[in-house]
């Protein structure tokens, strides 16, 4: 095998990612680590101007409370978290976040991306929570201002580095290692205090996309569960591994349906013209507190869909037609109408063209004008998110001042957004029970735990010193796929089928292909049951055998075999999880057929697991959800 140097970096703070909770973090502390002499140093396995789930760009920015114009409280948004993630939520995360997030948004318009703005000057809203932006350069600006923070503070960053483990001396995270996808090189990142914003998970389980579409989803696929996979193996306490999302996007494309629902008021029906919402109505009663609560949440909008699906009134329309032409209609005269309608279809475009260019592709490919003709949606396959309406992540310290005295003793250990291993924080995707972040949060909550890690690090000093033969055998484990590769590659004349390795694809085929059939994917239509969970079990502790096993013959397929490593911890955490949870909570996410019930009274609670990388032993147990305010006072 080649020879490989290692590279040994020196810093304060590690910030792993460069999405937006890393660029926040970025942003936040390299402001205050100049004013102490504190060095930062973000990592992103990327570039950070395309980095993480705004990649592509964005139509909307989901999160502006709009506190200054008196039209929402932090209350509202809590609230609405709350009602919509089914009562399982960290409200004091949920607050904490809300109350800091106009002002990320502000900074975004200084920064120089476009809010949409009506004649009065205010933001257009795309609804109660979203701004339309003109988004196609979102990340570029943010990730711009991120690196210029950093240099202006004498910090660095370093892009295309792949980070595959935490260091943990003693109990306490003290930085990372990983390797170039570039060159052959092993980096060693020793820090004080390490924040992990590596973004959620795609690809866990089988996506609808098949034959030369089959890398395609609707969250960003090189979101590998790299912040599940870093937590999970340094230890940490980690919560609600239960709570996929499953979107509803416009089919085959993945493109967003939240313009179309919100800003263009559009109706969704089924193949016979009804409203499934109307319809179905009735099925909202069974939900509990939440089926009732407005807006209806996103599983309980899922479900009712499904139900026509299993009915035989599939497929499932958005009636694009009826909406713009019921806005054009609207207009004083003919004039204004025919130019109303242009405006509204160049929108259409755009929203598209902001953040999923290939459902703009794909109306093109087939002749679909927006004005004449209904486009089919359809609920994705399971992501691991915990910014958007998933929840999945790290069980994170709340804000000591937003705590009540039945909440901190639960809720609180010392500094904001914290896991349970001392010195390692989590952001965005990264830190769990706090949904509905979306990037405009992601940024905020970065912007939070960067902060509180470097009071961390002013507390506390060094960490521990990490030895050279944990780094060796690290570094080993890291490379053995390239080994494992170059010691059998000669054993068959060809080499994707050899006895001795698998390569990365055949080890991600099996993984979603366990997780589809019995963790509930789209084939089973996202229902399992305790049975069907046990035997998953069983088949990934022959898929974790195998791992071992895989082989990468260039840096890419060494990258590839780590992210399935990575996807690997999350999917076993996840099926543990909804084992765990004895009833359904979340259908339209998921449906435990054998418990097709909410029970409030047993589960109104968390699901924790934390894993010992030791001995490959997991852990569960419940955490009480204790809200900030009463229901009288709510």
């Amino acid at each position: 095998m080649t020879e490989w140097k290692t590279v040994v970096v020196e810093t304060d703070l590690l910030i792993c990612g460069g999405g937006m909770a890393a660029c926040g973090a970025a942003v936040e502390t390299a402001h205050w680590a100049k004013q102490r002499g504190l060095k930062v140093t973000l990592v992103d396995k990327a570039a950070v101007d395309r980095s993480g789930a705004v990649a592509m760009g964005l139509s909307a920015i989901n999160l502006y409370v709009d506190l200054n114009g008196g039209k929402n409280t932090v209350r509202d948004y809590v609230d609405y978290v709350r009602n919509d993630l089914m009562g399982i939520t960290r409200e004091d995360l949920v607050a904490n976040i809300a109350r800091h997030v106009d002002s990320t948004v502000h900074m975004f318009e200084k920064w120089g991306l476009p809010i949409w703005k009506d004649e009065k000057g205010q933001y257009v809203h795309e609804g109660r929570w979203q701004v339309m932006i003109s988004g196609e350069s979102y990340k570029a600006i943010v990730a711009e201002a991120a690196k210029k923070a950093l240099a202006e503070a004498g910090g660095e960053y370093f892009e295309r580095v792949f980070l595959t483990h935490p260091l943990v001396v003693d109990g306490r995270c003290v930085g990372a290692i990983g390797f170039s996808v570039r060159e052959n090189t092993i980096y060693v990142f020793k820090a004080k205090a390490v924040l992990t914003a590596m973004g959620g998970a795609v690809h866990v389980f089988k996506p609808r996309s098949t034959g030369e579409g089959i890398g395609r989803s609707w969250y960003p696929p090189f979101n590998s569960a790299g912040s599940a996979a870093f937590t999970i193996t340094a230890g940490a306490e980690m919560t609600c591994q239960e709570v996929r999302f499953v979107p509803v996007r416009f089919k085959d494309g993945y493109g967003p349906v939240g313009a179309w629902f919100l800003l263009f008021k559009a109706i969704a029906t089924n193949a016979l013209g009804e409203d499934y919402m109307a319809t179905n109505d009735a099925e909202l009663d069974k939900w509990g507190p939440y089926g009732r609560a407005k807006p209806t949440p996103a599983n309980l909008r899922n479900w009712l869909m499904m139900l026509d699906i299993q009915k035989g009134k599939g497929p499932i329309y958005m009636q694009t037609g009826d909406a713009i032409n019921n806005i054009s209609k609207a207009m004083p005269d003919e004039k204004s109408a025919r130019k109303k309608l242009k405006e509204l279809e160049n929108e259409a475009w755009e929203d598209f063209l902001d953040m999923t260019i290939a459902q703009a592709l794909l109306w093109a490919a087939t002749n679909v004008e927006p004005d004449k003709k209904p486009s089919e949606i359809m609920a994705c396959e399971p992501y691991f998110i915990g910014s958007h309406s998933g929840a999945s992540g790290a069980w994170v310290s709340g804000p000591k001042d937003l705590q009540t005295a039945e909440t901190e003793s639960e809720y609180f250990w010392g500094y904001a957004n914290m896991t349970t291993v001392p010195g390692l924080f989590a952001a965005g995707d990264a830190s769990g029970a706090s949904s509905h972040k979306f990037s405009s949060g992601s940024f905020t909550e970065g912007r939070i735990a960067g902060k509180s890690a470097l009071a961390f690090i002013v507390d506390k000093g060094n960490g521990a010193t990490v030895s050279d033969a944990q780094i060796a055998a690290l570094a080993a484990e890291i490379l053995q796929p390239l080994a494992t590769f170059e010691k059998h590659r000669d054993d068959t004349t060809d080499p994707d089928i050899n006895p001795s390795y698998l390569r990365p694809k055949q080890f991600m085929s099996r993984l979603q292909k366990v997780m589809d059939e019995y963790a509930g994917g789209v084939s089973t239509q996202l229902a399992t049951s305790k049975a069907q969970l046990e035997k998953g079990l069983e088949l990934l502790a022959f898929l974790r055998e195998d791992a071992s096993k895989l082989g990468a013959e260039t840096l890419h397929e060494l990258m590839r075999c780590w992210e399935n490593r990575h996807r690997l911890l999350q999917a076993e955490a996840h099926m543990r999880s909804v084992l765990f949870r004895d009833e359904t909570r979340w259908p339209g996410y998921y449906v435990r057929s054998d418990k097709p019930a909410m029970d409030q009274a047993n589960w109104l609670a968390f699901c924790n697991t934390k894993y010992n990388r030791e001995t490959g032993q997991w852990t569960m147990v419940k955490r009480p959800v204790k809200y900030l305010t009463s229901d009288s006072e709510r």
